[in-house]
């Protein structure tokens, strides 16, 4: 299966760097190339990508819009946001904007392409080394949510499965959930989906942000 890439994003020059990694790839396509917000929805619209790479400081609609408008015009095309550690409040602006995850832009190609492959495949992509970070920066932003005592989406849970959530809104990976709660990979793999469904979140970053909203976890 090839995965068909948009590439969204306003320098020319990193349009092109990244389309020359996605074309070394047997798995992967750059089917289109848009240098603004409103011409990345058009071509979404008009392309129906697989994924859709999003800067997030565009002229004229911003990447945040797009985002939005592309999640809701192109419910095949899943949305990797592209941002740095100055623009932390625009990552979180664009995972509730319906993003499937980001991404920093001096990633390592390797790791840029796993994670297009990890959301094509319809999971979310949430670095564990800075979702701490982001939502302590976001705090500002979130909305004031019960307490974890008092929120009653929580009794949907095992004990089991909040304590997964726990980890998981800590921005810890599967792998590293199943070491701290001595449980296999699957299992906890399975757990979450478990936990997804329950709370009818869409993915793995709507989870973190329900433990942050819910007071289940506390930016430290």
């Amino acid at each position: 299966m090839t995965i068909r890439i948009l590439i969204a994003d306003d320098e020319a020059l990193l349009r092109m760097a990244f389309a020359t990694v996605l074309e070394a790839q047997p798995d992967m396509a750059p089917v289109g190339e848009a240098a603004d917000g409103a011409q990345a929805v058009h071509l979404a619209r008009q392309l129906r990508p697989d994924v859709v790479l999003m800067d997030v400081r565009m002229p004229g609609m911003d990447g945040i819009e797009a985002t939005r408008q592309v999640v809701g015009a192109c419910p095949g095309s899943r949305v990797l946001i592209l941002t740095t550690f100055d623009l932390d409040e625009y990552a979180f602006a664009g995972l509730n904007a319906g993003a499937s995850g980001f991404l920093l832009k001096n990633t390592r190609p390797e790791e840029l392409l796993t994670a297009i492959r990890n959301v094509a495949a319809g999971d979310a992509v949430i670095s564990p080394r800075i979702t701490r970070r982001l939502l302590e920066n976001a705090r500002p932003h979130l909305p004031g949510g019960r307490s974890a005592e008092n929120d009653e989406r929580l009794a949907r849970l095992s004990a089991r499965e909040r304590e997964v959530l726990v980890q998981v809104g800590r921005g810890l990976s599967n792998a590293e959930i199943a070491a701290a709660l001595y449980l296999a990979e699957a299992t906890v793999k399975s757990h979450l989906g478990r936990i997804l469904h329950k709370l009818d979140l869409r993915d793995r970053i709507q989870a973190v942000v329900f433990a942050y909203e819910s007071r289940l976890v506390h930016p430290a």
